[in-house]
């Protein structure tokens, strides 16, 4: 946390505003559409309420099929779930770890021969790295299918310049807890389409109509984010671009400490790109390394009392959609094999991330 968000939240204190709406609401939509140049924003409950939202906006429906990254978190398909569709998984590219371009349009096509034309693509730009949205959305424009541009871990990072969360029909973003910056929870929907965004606030606060009574013509939802939130979200978005550059702190440190050892590799990031680096990563090859997996770090860190993740399990190798279709290889599979998430906390000292480097180089003798 930076020092201004408790003033926003004794403003709203003061102002006895702590309800959901409120002047820091409308402050902090304001703030996302000065960082993002989103003409459009709304201030919601979470991250995978703006991608319910959006696929409501869209008209997805029961039966329907929804294209969605297979390498992500499950908030990224759930939604799908929700309204009775069906999530179409795609595999990875090797550059940014996001959505494949070719297995996307190959996909697009197999499902059209079938009768199903995707009602739209949730393509995700994982771990603050951008997706290749230039191939990605000419793909969308040749089929006609809008996309709903999951950017929950990319707050700060850049394609061609242009924000991440902006070039789909709408856009998501995510302030909960791990985020780059928080609100403690929430979330919010972004478009150019001004319409799109306002009806997404009518459905948030419960699809109340127009009247001096409790009238609702159409189901509505209770995601709005609380002036409280939206508080201290002002806060955060003042020391956003210190964030940013304390992750990629992070991550220069990483890549330094670990240069000279063969089998551990990053994802870099192409011409064009900016990622925020929301979390460090490192993939680690046990044929390279002499038989040293990512699970052997990982419990090495965990001795030591050092928090560190897999990435992200394949939402295609999940359970609960084991049934649904997919494309592609094993990319996205391979990268949960060998991929490892490092402590990439913004208020990381050169104290812990030594520790962390400490514990990594004990995994591999000499």
């Amino acid at each position: 946390m930076g020092l201004e968000e408790f003033k926003f939240v004794k403003d709203a204190f003061d102002t006895n505003w702590i309800a959901p709406l409120g002047p820091h609401v409308n402050g902090f939509e304001q703030d996302l559409c000065d960082f993002t140049k989103s003409p459009s924003a709304a201030a919601l409950s979470s991250g995978t309420s703006a991608i319910h939202l959006a696929l409501i906006l869209l008209g997805v429906k029961a039966g329907d099929e929804v294209i969605c990254q297979s390498f992500t978190f499950s908030a990224s398909a759930n939604p799908i779930a929700y309204l009775g569709a069906l999530p179409v998984f795609i595999d990875s590219e090797p550059d940014t770890w996001n959505m494949d371009p070719k297995v996307l349009r190959e996909a697009i096509l197999d499902r059209i021969a079938k009768g199903k034309k995707p009602k739209a693509i949730i393509p995700v730009h994982l771990y603050g790295m951008p997706a290749k949205m230039d191939e990605i959305t000419a793909i969308a424009n040749e089929f006609g299918i809008d996309i709903v541009e999951d950017a929950a871990e990319a707050l700060g990072s850049t394609y061609q310049h242009q924000a991440c969360g902006t070039f789909g029909k709408m856009g998501v973003l995510s302030f909960n807890g791990n985020k780059i910056i928080t609100t403690s929870g929430g979330g919010a929907l972004i478009s150019a389409d001004a319409k799109l965004v306002e009806k997404a606030r009518f459905l948030a606060t419960q699809a109340r109509d127009a009247a001096p009574h409790y009238q609702h013509s159409e189901i509505g939802y209770n995601y709005r984010m609380s002036n409280v939130c939206a508080g201290i979200g002002r806060g955060q978005m003042l020391v956003l671009s210190d964030r940013v550059q304390q992750r990629r702190a992070n991550y220069a440190y990483y890549v330094n400490a670990f240069r000279d050892i063969e089998g551990i590799s990053f994802v870099t990031e192409p011409a064009g790109s900016f990622t925020n680096r929301w979390l460090t990563t490192i993939l680690v090859d046990p044929a390279v390394t002499g038989g040293i997996s990512r699970e052997n770090i990982r419990l090495a860190l965990e001795k030591e009392n050092i928090e560190s993740r897999p990435l992200w399990k394949p939402m295609h190798m999940q359970p609960v959609f084991e049934t649904a279709p997919y494309y592609g290889g094993e990319v996205s599979a391979k990268l949960f094999e060998k991929g490892l998430c490092l402590p990439s906390g913004s208020n990381l000292t050169t104290h812990d991330l030594d520790r962390v480097v400490k514990a990594v180089k004990a995994c591999f003798p000499g």
